[in-house]
């Protein structure tokens, strides 16, 4: 049986047996399962997050957040981009297993139940495409930010991805909806995911070095609002001063600054140099032997230089 959604309600399925029950805050609330989903999700003894305790730990700026949890789907990204042209407010959608998750220039991204916090948030901006420049850097340091409050050493590493001792600890996939009245607005949904345990299972997938905040995952909920709370203050700065207003945190936060690195594509050592942080556009900063060059996140990326 599958719960529908409606706006500023709690929609509950017999499977969560009364574990949510009235209205907060005039949040719109949602936690959905099919019978199917639910017997392959409980398989892993994990149990569903409460969308209600969620929305009691947000504070005030977070309040206008949809919150929507599902133990399965393929894509969260892929689920809010289609919605996205209809939806009314700001909305979460925070997926426990994920079938078909996007990476970075389309890779396919499996989440087993209790690897990983992996949710989208769509979010309009009264902003051109071309005022999004610099979005998923300022999305990495709202994410490093509120991972650092819970004791992890969270880093970042350009264009978009969080560290933890020198592993991948979470991706950041930034999808956009032009508005088709013509305004100057866009619908973004933000993807993010972000391990919180089974990292050797997932270092096998993906072939480099992962890790996880298991300090995450006694209280995804806290966690959650911890992240909720980072957007909803960040993202409408983000439309008022754009990057420039985030440049200074991030680069407190490079992982590799001042190291010598190597830009690559496909493979391909484009450039080769010391680190120097990113300006306020997003560019990454490379000092070489020829001088300091800026480099444009396309699908290039920044690997330690050895030797």
């Amino acid at each position: 049986m599958q719960a529908s959604v409606r706006e500023n309600a709690i929609c509950v399925t017999p499977v969560l047996c009364g574990q949510i029950g009235g209205q907060c805050a005039g949040i719109s609330i949602s936690t959905s399962v099919s019978s199917g989903q639910a017997s392959r999700y409980n398989a892993h003894m994990t149990p569903l997050p409460s969308a209600q305790r969620l929305a009691g730990l947000c504070t005030n700026a977070a309040q206008a957040i949809a919150l929507e949890i599902v133990a399965e789907t393929g894509s969260t990204n892929a689920d809010l981009l289609a919605r996205a042209p209809h939806l009314q407010q700001p909305t979460l959608l925070w997926a426990q297993v994920q079938t078909a998750g996007k990476g970075r220039a389309g890779r396919a991204w499996h989440t087993p139940a209790g690897a990983a916090l992996t949710f989208s948030l769509a979010w309009k901006f009264n902003l051109p495409l071309q005022g999004l420049l610099g979005l998923p850097l300022a999305v990495g340091v709202v994410i490093a930010e509120a991972l650092r409050t819970f004791g992890v050493d969270a880093r970042l590493k350009w264009p978009n991805d969080v560290l933890k001792d020198d592993g991948k600890l979470a991706g950041i996939l930034i999808e956009t909806v032009a508005d088709k009245s013509g305004q100057p607005a866009s619908w973004v949904v933000i993807g993010v995911g972000i391990n919180i345990a089974r990292a050797s299972d997932l270092s096998a997938q993906t072939g480099r070095a992962v890790v996880a905040a298991t300090e995450l995952a006694a209280e995804p909920e806290r966690a959650m609002a911890a992240l909720l709370d980072g957007f909803a203050q960040a993202l409408p700065r983000f439309e008022q001063e754009g990057f420039a207003g985030f440049v200074d945190a991030w680069n407190a936060l490079d992982a590799y600054a001042g190291q010598a690195v190597n830009i690559l594509d496909q493979g391909q050592v484009l450039h080769s140099g010391h680190a120097a942080g990113v300006d306020a556009g997003g560019r990454l900063l490379l000092d070489t032997a020829q001088g300091r060059i800026t480099v444009v996140a396309g699908d290039v990326s920044l690997r330690i230089r050895e030797g």
